[in-house]
């Protein structure tokens, strides 16, 4: 690995994707010039990070659906009175009237 600053994210994404292949992790600390322990601190901050965002995409996705079912409820709703409020062309008899005719 090529001579990195070392609080980059892109020198810690590489050592988080060597780490998660390498057989000996001393090994890989030593050649990346960290501690065994600073390369698991930055692999439990980003399963921490990915678990935070896969509970946010699961909100948004329950979110998504109840706004769905509401739009649905509503289209139906607005269906229906639409319906109530055609015209009735229909022919027929003569309207009824209060008054007899007789």
């Amino acid at each position: 690995m090529a001579k990195w600053d070392r609080n980059k994210p892109e020198f810690k994404q590489q050592a988080l994707e060597r780490m998660k292949e390498a057989k000996n992790i001393g090994l890989l600390a030593q050649e990346l010039g960290i501690s065994v322990r600073t390369l698991y601190r930055w692999k439990d901050r980003q399963l921490g990070r990915e678990k935070k965002l896969e509970g946010e995409i699961q909100q948004l996705k329950q979110s998504l659906a109840n706004r769905t079912l509401e739009v649905d409820f509503v289209k139906g709703a607005l269906q229906k009175v639409e319906a109530r409020r055609q015209p009735n062309t229909a022919t027929g008899g003569d309207a009824s009237t209060t008054k007899s005719g007789k």
